[in-house]
């Protein structure tokens, strides 16, 4: 996700009375079990720094320090970031504390420092940057403590919590930048069980559903995920799995990537200055078999994973060579939660009940996505499987901000990205925590970007042929 900074006068979070809209069926909190309290939260800072630590303590100081792309930041502007943010919205903002660090606040704020610029700023060193870190959380920890029935407060400390995860997801993506040995390490998914073959795609029927997710309905939800909001959405055939690799290989080898009539304008040009061939990360051996690189190994492109690192532009040439488009957001999203018995919306495919390992691939226990068809448990009730986990996926919508749409805590945290040219992606990847996952989750970037964990799935009009 793109990084946001914080804002100096933040407007009030607008909370409203619980939704007259009956479509509604959604949980208050991961668990299900209503409002945010003081242990769940302090669980989840405690799973994103033990995340932060295993994505960094694995490194030499000389590794964190350094760039490893022109597109990432260095390992140690992230680990302090996350400590300033967290001093900023919860020691101040939450807590009425005193600065700690007043004199970090430029230095770590995402819109002054561009990530190309921030290796030459006098960042903290990784060691200092972990002392800062360890002092804000244990304030931090002291603030959570008082905040007996602090709805703002609880907010506050649930969207850092999410911050830190979502700076977690960047700081994979670095390592699968990163050149040199192996430094991560986790188990193969498992295997789909073996059933009936899918059919290609699933029927989602016409009708009116409800977008987005009000604050009062999920204290989690941040400002882009809503309001709610019914939209009418015309039937369409989707894709049951994402796109596979092997799939995109036949795109590859029937010329995709040389034909300009599969192309926008824009990447098109895009590919032909980048002299974009195949997703990032693969190439061809001398027998012609296709090899990637994955987190500092190289091994076969397995023919029945979801294709990975795939830009937007490939992913609108995929789907114009498959005679199909990709799905806007209100497909995606009405694919994901709508469950045509009740006519209600869920936070998840699966329902209300937190992600677990059966139902989606999350929170970076593995490295790399399942196979194609797998989690059966997390399929929706229009029978498409792996819609969240595994892979971001494409779609054919812009980010920008639902009907009455109202900025906070801070502006920049998505509204200064809308309209500016991002598209959005609906899912969340094998990197992905779960409570920065559900069905109204928003990620946006640019169109020509790879090094996320992104893929897609197509769609077609009902009524229309499969091409």
């Amino acid at each position: 996700m793109t990084e946001t900074p914080v804002a100096p006068t933040p407007p009030k979070r607008r909370v409203t009375a619980p939704s007259a809209l009956d479509a509604l069926d959604i949980a208050s909190a991961p668990d299900g079990r209503g409002p945010l309290d003081p242990s769940e939260l302090a669980a989840a800072l405690e799973t994103a720094r033990r995340r932060t630590h295993e994505l960094t303590d694995c490194l030499p100081a000389e590794e964190l320090t350094v760039r490893h792309s022109p597109l990432m930041s260095p390992f140690v502007w992230d680990l302090a970031h996350i400590a300033n943010q967290e001093e900023l919205w919860l020691l101040r903002r939450a807590g009425g504390r005193a600065p700690l660090r007043a004199d970090l606040d430029d230095l770590y704020d995402a819109f002054r420092h561009p990530r190309a610029d921030r290796p030459n700023l006098p960042l903290l060193s990784p060691a200092d940057a972990r002392r800062y870190a360890a002092e804000v959380r244990a304030q931090a920890l002291e603030v959570l403590g008082g905040l007996t029935g602090d709805t703002e407060g609880a907010f506050l400390f649930a969207m850092i919590a999410q911050h830190e995860q979502q700076h977690d997801e960047t700081m994979l993506a670095t390592h699968q930048l990163r050149r040199g040995r192996a430094a991560l390490y986790a188990p193969p998914p498992a295997r789909p069980r073996p059933e009936h073959r899918l059919p290609a795609e699933v029927l989602v029927p016409a009708g009116p559903f409800t977008m987005g997710v009000d604050p009062a309905d999920d204290p989690w939800a941040l400002d882009n995920e809503g309001p709610a909001h019914r939209v009418f959405v015309p039937a369409f055939w989707l894709d049951t799995t994402p796109v596979s690799n092997a799939a995109y290989q036949e795109f590859i080898a029937d010329g995709g990537y040389h034909q300009p009539r599969w192309w926008h304008p824009e990447g098109w040009l895009h590919r032909r200055q980048a002299n974009l061939t195949g997703p990032a990360f693969w190439h061809r051996d001398l027998d012609g078999e296709w090899l990637r690189h994955r987190f500092g190994r190289t091994e076969p492109v397995p023919p029945d994973e979801p294709v990975l690192h795939v830009s937007w532009y490939e992913a609108d040439a995929y789907a114009r060579w498959a005679g199909r488009r990709l799905p806007t957001e209100a497909e995606w999203e009405k694919a994901a939660r709508h469950h045509p018995a009740t006519g209600r919306s869920r936070r998840y495919p699966w329902g209300a009940a937190a992600p677990e390992a059966r139902h989606a691939n999350l929170g970076q226990r593995h490295l790399r996505p399942a196979p194609v068809g797998a989690y059966p448990d997390g399929a929706a009730p229009c029978g498409a499987r792996q819609l969240l986990g595994d892979v971001w996926e494409w779609t054919a919508t812009e980010f920008t901000g639902y009907p009455d749409f109202a900025a906070h805590p801070y502006r920049e945290y998505s509204e200064a990205f809308f309209g500016a040219g991002y598209q959005v992606l609906r899912g969340g990847s094998f990197g992905t925590d779960p409570i920065a996952c559900r069905g109204t989750f928003r990620n946006w970037d640019l169109p020509i970007r790879r090094q996320i964990f992104a893929g897609f799935r197509t769609c077609r009009d009902a009524g229309t042929g499969v091409g």
